[in-house]
């Protein structure tokens, strides 16, 4: 009888100045970059400088991500507080209205153009650099990938959504400019990480699955580039095609 690794999942909660905000199910991994990348998605903080001291501390039922914030960033999310319990699977638990859902992303403009052979080289790196789903086979990826230099930055977790905002936070406490490349996601692609994109400022995600058509249209009024089922062989260009060039350009 043989032996397999599992992935782990485990409650995370997001809390500032003491008071919980949420409390997610992810992959205990990367969780600095965790905190910063759900924070600058959930508009709480606008940069990692924001966040005054952060403590991971392992508690009973979980982990806890213990954020000071300013009083004034504190008052804004007391403001608009909704409290979620999500899953990991989930990008919009305890959204309060329709408004909220259905936000409009900010536009994202860029002069980034990419080949078809680019792309093809970028989805073919990713396996390789997937530590956690080597041994498992049980979470998402979501990697950024620059022309000049290749795949800059990787994260994993059990949710897709998680793997993206820990991707964020690693990005934004590095510094390293999101216009200037690509996001790959290893899942399929909601409207909940096209507003993570965009947010994020990537005018191109190329996933290895397809698309919701509310995503495809998000994406199209975003100004963002989205390509789905993307393989070494070939790939299906959703939105904005504008931004691949021929192969031998």
């Amino acid at each position: 009888m043989g032996e397999r690794v599992i992935a782990e999942e485990t409650a995370i909660a997001f809390t500032y100045n003491r008071v919980t905000h949420a409390v997610m199910m992810a992959t205990p991994a990367d969780l600095e970059d965790f905190a910063v990348g759900f924070s600058l998605a959930e508009g709480i903080i606008h940069a990692p400088a924001d966040i005054a001291a952060l403590q991971i501390v392992a508690v009973d039922l979980g982990v806890e991500l213990r954020m000071d914030i300013s009083a004034t960033l504190a008052s804004q999310l007391e403001a608009r507080r909704r409290h979620i319990a999500g899953v990991s699977g989930c990008g919009m638990c305890g959204l309060e209205s329709l408004e909220q859902a259905m936000r409009r992303p900010p536009t994202v403009t860029s002069r980034l153009t990419v080949t078809p052979a680019m792309i093809a080289a970028a989805i073919a790196q990713l396996p390789a650099l997937q530590a956690i789903n080597q041994l498992t086979r049980a979470v998402h990826a979501a990697a950024f990938w620059q022309p000049a230099i290749g795949l800059v930055a990787l994260r994993e977790d059990v949710g897709r959504h998680n793997a993206l905002d820990k991707l964020a936070g690693a990005l934004t406490r590095t510094g390293i400019a999101a216009v200037e490349g690509v996001v790959l996601l290893t899942s399929r692609v909601s409207i909940e990480l096209v507003q993570k994109v965009a947010l994020m400022g990537m005018p191109i995600i190329v996933a290895v699955s397809a698309p919701t058509a509310l995503a495809v249209r998000v994406a199209e009024a975003a100004g963002i580039t989205l390509i789905g089922v993307a393989r070494e062989d070939g790939f299906e260009i959703f939105t904005h095609a504008q931004r691949i060039a021929a192969s031998g350009d």
